[in-house]
């Protein structure tokens, strides 16, 4: 039987056994059921606390192995406890890490499957990196019963892709600055979130992914700085708590909910970045907080030593495609599907997934193909990142016929072609049109390639044309943490200039990018705040920049009003403009479905030898009622371009529909506005983009 000491000291018999599903704690009638899996150890014990600082339970539960455990799970039922408690595990072992067990029975563990985390007021992530009890300083997990929301009538939008641009953000930074015009407590929240929805129709973008939202810790990183990007999970269930602007633990439930609710009644989808290749725990000097000290072994990839396989550069590797783990992952998407409402997933290091519990790449990761096979995961966005940290790049090889891809290779080509590179222009061809030499064997539609230049990771646009050197001293690593690849241009000068020819080139600079990012064949992603030329001082790597660096600075928007219309424009174009042959189709499926004629400044005489930095297209719609014609000139000299006749033309007549060049408003119009061009051939600014179209009224 299980027994119970209460806070007095007093122990009694608890007489209810459980049952080992489901997972967690799982409100019923009368009580709660609580199940954990904990293989190898010799105790458990179930802790309930009435406050998150509480360093001394109101009552401690010691489970009986013979009655309380059936297999590797140990379970129980508690009456008369609900919504809203707190708990939390404590569990005994060996401490043998070359057979990669560490048990260790003063730590405070969360529940790996708990849907809320409450986070103490005098948190300490370093108490939980060595011996001792840490019971006041710990997480708690809290008792929830998702099934009460009232959802309105909601569900997952499930958007074609063809119609979809992505906007990749942060929860907190979106708002936090203090001219975002959110009240106070509520700057960096889902609610402050929504709130500004009215700013993301207005851009016209149609899916929101957000930077990680599982509850995650944000002391892990180092000098003394908080993590701001969320890549450090403590739990893959639970939304992060610092998030929701509610001061009760079962808030940020709701409230992130609230958010999908309401970004779902104006047409926007929520994608989440997911993070299932590492956890916070970290290798042996990291903290023991949930994972690690119910079955280390079973959870994290380990040499034969007992040691930590580390292929994300993060200490850990999750061993993903063990049984165990495997069902965490499909239990973890379920829950943000069924009970949450998301739309999709981005995968972090998704090709972490694929390799075995020793770190081998497998042809058929299991956990890859139960994801992809899922029913209840059917019309979800799948997005991979197909790389890790351990050198494994899967960009046009990632499993299943379900998964898009980040294309790392639209971002390298684009930039290296528009800061003017030589080598590149058959390599940029390719990636205006879905990237055929990547994906063309697979013979998978276009939106396959998830197409971006910026993401969190890296430069922000405006800094990938204000810098050619990262500068990330901020993040008191002497400069040696990010990439050394950006593949960025300064356009002269590094950092901030009033020189208005310098910011007249940036900003023709940063209209190519996102002209080139959002027509290009499949599907765009641009990053927050590249629309009105957000900046981070040249950090390429803010992950731990909760302040300025990190945050959207909503004066932008007056500062580069030209940019954030130029982009508007852009994506309403793309969006809702469409053959009228072809009604049901956006710009992206007319563009997929045409006939294509390659030139270069000479008609039908594409330059796609070495130093060649110009490139042309001509592309028919299937009925030919519609015609358009694409110019880049990377060059840095101006460039005459001919133009196909326009006696072949629907209309017989062209229109400037682009021109990154012109000032604002010329610089794109409506179609309905353009104006006609009358000349055989187009004189293209250096450094310029160029949209010519022609359609039957």
């Amino acid at each position: 039987m299980a027994i119970v000491t209460d806070r007095s000291g007093h122990k009694y018999c608890e007489l209810h056994r459980g049952n080992s599903s489901p997972l967690g704690a799982t409100v019923f009638p009368g009580g709660v059921n609580f199940s954990v899996f904990a293989r190898d150890c010799t105790a458990v014990e179930l802790l309930l606390f009435d406050d998150p600082d509480d360093g001394v339970p109101s009552r401690i539960i010691t489970l009986d192995p013979r009655r309380n455990r059936t297999y590797h799970y140990w379970h129980i039922f508690v009456p008369d406890v609900g919504p809203g408690q707190l708990y939390g595990y404590r569990v005994a072992g060996p401490f043998v890490p070359q057979r990669g067990l560490r048990f260790d029975p003063g730590k405070l563990l969360i529940d790996p499957y708990g849907r809320a985390v409450a986070v103490p007021k005098g948190y300490d992530r370093s108490l939980a990196c060595v011996p001792g009890d840490n019971t006041a300083w710990a997480l708690k997990s809290v008792v929830a019963d998702p099934r009460g929301y009232d959802w309105e009538g909601d569900v997952p939008l499930k958007r074609a892709y063809a119609a979809t641009v992505i906007y990749e953000m942060h929860v907190a930074g979106f708002t936090k600055h203090p001219s975002s015009g959110v009240s106070e407590e509520k700057r960096g929240t889902y609610a402050g979130l929504i709130e500004k929805i009215p700013y993301l129709v207005e851009l016209g973008v149609t899916a929101v992914e957000l930077l990680p939202v599982f509850q995650f810790d944000r002391d892990d990183a180092p000098n003394g700085l908080h993590n701001f990007w969320g890549y450090s999970p403590v739990s893959f269930f639970s939304p992060h708590a610092a998030y929701s602007s509610r001061q009760d633990p079962l808030g940020p439930l709701d409230e992130f909910r609230d958010m999908v609710k309401a970004l779902h009644k104006a047409g926007i989808e929520v994608i989440l970045d997911v993070v299932f290749n590492h956890t916070t725990e970290g290798d042996h000097n990291g903290p023991t907080v949930c994972f690690r000290g119910f079955a280390n072994d079973v959870y994290y990839s380990l040499d034969p030593d007992g040691n930590y396989l580390n292929y994300t550069g993060c200490g850990n590797t999750m061993n993903a495609n063990h049984h165990v783990v495997r069902r965490l992952i499909i239990d973890s998407l379920h829950f943000w599907v069924k009970e949450m409402h998301v739309d999709g997933f981005r995968f972090d290091l998704a090709s972490i997934l694929s390799r075995d519990g020793e770190g081998r790449p497998l042809k058929n990761p299991p956990i890859l193909w139960d994801i992809e096979s899922d029913p209840a995961l059917a019309g979800i966005k799948l997005i991979a990142e197909a790389w890790d940290a351990g050198g494994l790049y899967q960009v046009g090889s990632f499993i299943g016929d379900s998964w898009k891809e980040w294309n790392g290779e639209f971002r390298d080509d684009v930039r290296r072609f528009l800061k003017g590179d030589n080598g590149v222009v058959s390599r940029f061809a390719a990636r205006l049109l879905a990237s055929p030499d990547i994906y063309g064997h697979q013979e998978r539609e276009p939106e396959q390639s998830i197409n971006f230049v910026t993401c969190h990771d890296g430069f922000t646009l405006n800094d990938l044309v204000s810098y050619t050197r990262k500068h990330n001293e901020a993040n008191g690593e002497d400069n040696r943490d990010g990439s050394d690849l950006n593949l960025s241009w300064n356009c002269g000068y590094e950092g901030p200039s009033k020189d208005p020819a310098l910011e007249s080139l940036r900003n023709r600079q940063v209209k190519n990018f996102l002209a080139v990012t959002l027509l290009a064949l499949g599907t765009p992603m641009i990053l927050m705040g590249d629309e009105v030329r957000r900046t981070q001082l040249g950090n390429n790597n803010a992950y731990c920049q909760d302040n300025e660096i990190g945050w959207f600075d909503w004066n932008d928007l007056e500062r580069h009003a030209d940019v954030l219309r130029f982009t508007r424009e852009l994506i309403t174009t793309k969006i809702r403009h469409s053959d009228p042959a072809m009604a049901d189709k956006a710009l992206n499926r007319l563009l997929g479905q045409a006939r294509l004629e390659w030139h270069g400044v000479r008609l039908g005489s594409p330059d796609w030898s070495h130093e060649s930095h110009s490139l042309a297209l001509t592309a028919w719609s299937m009925s030919r009622r519609v015609v358009f014609h694409f110019m880049l000139n990377a060059y840095w000299r101006p460039l005459w371009f001919h133009l196909p006749s326009p006696d072949r033309l629907p209309g017989r007549e062209w229109y400037r529909w682009i021109d990154t060049a012109l000032p604002s408003p010329e610089d794109i119009v409506h179609w309905d506005h353009a104006p006609a061009v009358q000349e055989d051939r187009y004189l293209l600014t250096a450094r310029s983009l160029v949209v010519l179209v022609a359609r039957r009224f």
